[in-house]
């Protein structure tokens, strides 16, 4: 009997080995090497992981993706990940090159085209201005070109940002399907907290509806669109120029016509500009931080992000 049972171990650990040995490697592997863009990104990727991994963040939240340069760290995280998820070329454009270079090894998710996500054309003209593409041309490549019409900054729409997690949840299940109970059960609990922040947001800013307000640049449509609020012009198009002194002077003509009662600067740019163009107008001055500069990367990250927007807005434009 011993000898019998010493027989059917053996063979017992034999079939184990060999099984170890067919068995997919994706199985026994680490969690996916995962980069994200941006820290609204980051924060929705990180949600969708709980559980099974974190994702890396390349650009910090005082960092504008705008004029962005990649570490030799960014660039290595980049070549070895199993994903990078971005805005897209609108956005990013620092990651145009690195992701073309790496496209027969590293997945590439621009979640400005995910499906159901609702993008809106840049703003032209007058309080606008005219979007000219030329001044990014080196990085954005002519990929950048034949999109230049789309305004990236989606992800100030939790609505969208709802739709960006089904895709993170899609495609994570398909590179790590071991774990696509995690991942799906994760999406859907992020998905209500979404939904609920929507509701709350729309609550909360009903009151400022008829206030007009400028902006730095023009980032926030889709946070304005979806609460019905009144941006009536941006300083500058690009963040990364200085407006013209005719701009500056249409700007000040704007906030006295149009009573507007907060002018807004951003922390990934210097204010100086903001008290300039304000003058003795009366008009107030706020913060609006549309990356999360001052907040830690995470899966709350997203929730602060929105919540802290809509509080510099009732802040400023609130009262009489």
């Amino acid at each position: 009997m011993r000898l019998r049972w010493a027989s059917w171990t053996c063979v017992r650990q034999a079939g184990l080995v060999v099984w170890l040995l067919l068995a997919p490697w994706a199985a026994f592997s680490a969690e996916p090497r995962v980069v994200a863009s941006i820290k609204p990104i980051h924060a929705l990727v990180a949600g969708v992981m709980q559980g099974v991994g974190a994702p890396r963040l390349l650009a910090p939240g005082g960092a504008s993706p705008h004029d962005y340069s990649l570490r030799p760290s960014d660039a290595r995280a980049i070549a070895e990940a199993d994903v990078v998820f971005w805005v897209g070329p609108e956005l990013e454009g620092f990651l145009v090159k690195p992701l073309d270079n790496a496209k027969d090894k590293v997945r590439s998710v621009a979640l400005l085209d995910a499906p159901e996500v609702t993008v809106w054309p840049l703003r032209q003209g007058g309080a606008w201005e005219t979007h000219d593409h030329g001044h990014a041309a080196d990085d954005h490549d002519h990929a950048h070109d034949r999109q230049a019409g789309r305004d990236p900054h989606l992800w100030l729409d939790p609505v969208n940002a709802a739709a960006m997690v089904r895709r993170i949840v899609a495609v994570l299940s398909e590179i790590d399907p071991l774990h696509r109970a995690d991942y799906q059960h994760n999406g859907a609990m992020l998905i209500e907290r979404l939904d609920r922040l929507n509701q709350q947001l729309a609550a909360g800013l009903a009151s400022i509806q008829t206030r007009p307000y400028i902006v730095f640049h023009d980032a926030y449509q889709y946070f304005e669109r979806r609460y019905g609020l009144d941006a009536v012009g941006s300083i500058v198009l690009h963040p990364e120029q200085r407006p013209s002194a005719r701009r500056v002077a249409e700007i000040q003509d704007r906030i006295g016509t149009l009573g507007v009662r907060c002018v807004f600067s951003e922390p990934q740019f210097q204010p100086a500009l903001i008290a300039t163009v304000i003058g003795d107008s009366g008009a107030r001055q706020g913060v609006l931080d549309p990356l999360g500069a001052e907040l830690s990367a995470g899966p709350d990250a997203y929730f602060l992000l929105l919540s802290t927007l809509s509080d510099a807005l009732r802040n400023c434009l609130g009262g009489s």
